[in-house]
């Protein structure tokens, strides 16, 4: 199948196959939290060492992210997924083997090192088949990838821990397994220009010359902390500190990430109809520090009001994720988009795999209030690195971002107005 032969349905198709590969890499990522219960009460682990454990995967993932997008830019999305796949599951079922958690832990790492190539791929798949002005809209299906994930891994996992860890770890294992096989077969690498056709402007490093990108980076790091603390210890919180059980625990998870998966696709919406990215992110930056501050004081309170401020701030956390993604990858063009990803995926898995032990060790010394208050600091911070600036005045954001490194024809609609 080639790309010329690839209509407006197949282009949803691929972009549904790279959804469901990439959620079940998340499956694999974010599972390990649904396990800490287990860990205290079978293993009589402390949360510290259980959010290290669960942070393992996102420390392999830093490790490899910008080199998987280099690769990205040479090879294509579709050899990324399936090699990135195949790779994670093969390490997941090396951990399920496993008796001892070191074992364990070693193999969640080379885990991340493989389940890196998915979220670059499946998020230039994005940028490469659409238009600019459905962009944002598509990249916010793309990003419920994650929220999906963690619903699932909620839904089921925390029920197969009952029976051992090495039985929860074979579901993220066999998801990433069949994923591959999906990859290999339903991807299609989105059209550009071979490099020997581009121009010299076009092959530059967008990051030459310019803090833009490394602020969308930074700011996004700074966004990730309360969502990766919410999406490790919400699970533990509900159960040991609000003595929910297990069922309806995971249920509530589940209920949240879905309303997540639902919110980063209105948020895609959003920033398509304003013709921004980096506004929304803004004043969604602002939303989650009081989303925090609110949850905190709930907590301490010992409110009624506790467990629904826990959803609405697992919801508003994560909203900005896939914004901050698509204004990479239009700034960046086609021939880097894959690093410019890689390396904005790289500074979110870098907060994802320090912020989950510190915040764990934060909890057993001082509570969850005051881990939740100082993760309102974060948000607060990342509102004055957002660069609103970079976008064009008295004009479409968008428009001036579709002539921006676009090669013309890629994709093939790529000229269209909004």
């Amino acid at each position: 199948m080639s790309p010329e032969s690839i209509g407006r349905a197949g282009r949803w198709s691929i972009v549904v196959v790279a959804l469901i590969a990439t959620m079940c890499s998340f499956v694999f990522i974010n599972g390990i939290a649904f396990v800490i219960p287990m860990l205290e009460t079978k293993r009589e682990t402390n949360l510290a060492l259980a959010g290290l454990l669960a942070s393992m995967p996102s420390f392999g993932m830093v490790l490899t992210l910008f080199a998987w997008g280099a690769l990205l830019d040479r090879v294509g999305e579709r050899i990324v997924l399936t090699l990135g796949s195949a790779l994670t599951a093969l390490a997941t079922f090396g951990a399920a083997s496993m008796d001892s958690l070191v074992g364990v832990g070693a193999f969640l790492f080379l885990g991340g090192l493989a389940a890196a190539g998915a979220n670059s791929a499946s998020g230039r798949l994005v940028t490469g088949w659409f238009p600019a002005h459905q962009r944002g809209l598509v990249m916010g299906i793309r990003q419920t990838a994650q929220p999906l994930g963690i619903a699932l891994g909620a839904t089921v996992i925390p029920e197969l821990a009952e029976h051992g860890l090495a039985r929860a770890l074979m579901f993220p294992a066999t998801l990433c397994a069949v994923s591959a096989v999906a990859c290999a077969i339903g991807v299609v690498d989105a059209p550009r220009r071979p490099r020997s056709a581009a121009s010299g402007a076009e092959l530059a490093s967008p990051y030459r010359d310019s803090k833009v990108l490394w602020r969308i980076h930074i700011s996004s790091a700074l966004l990730m902390v309360p969502q990766c603390v919410l999406s490790t210890f919400m699970l533990v919180w509900l159960i040991v500190d609000t003595h929910w059980s297990i069922a309806a625990a995971g249920g509530l998870v589940t209920g949240a990430q879905l309303l997540g998966a639902l919110g980063r696709v209105l948020a895609g919406r959003w920033s398509d109809r304003v013709r921004s990215r980096l506004r929304p992110v803004r004043s969604l930056a602002a939303a989650g520090a009081v989303a925090m501050l609110a949850l905190a004081a709930a907590d301490h309170l010992h409110s009624p009001l506790a467990e629904a401020a826990m959803v609405f701030a697992a919801v508003i956390t994560v909203l900005d994720n896939g914004l901050s993604s698509t204004a990479v990858a239009e700034i960046a063009g086609p021939y880097w988009s894959g690093r410019a990803l890689g390396a904005q995926n790289t500074t979110q898995r870098l907060t994802a795999g320090i912020a989950p032990p510190v915040f764990g060790a934060l909890i057993g010394v001082a509570g969850y209030p005051i881990a939740f208050a100082l993760c309102a600091l974060f948000p607060l911070t990342a509102l004055r690195l957002v660069p609103v600036y970079a976008e064009p005045e008295g004009r479409s954001a968008l428009a001036a971002l579709r002539t921006l490194r676009v090669p013309p024809g890629s994709p093939p609609d790529s000229t269209a107005h909004p």
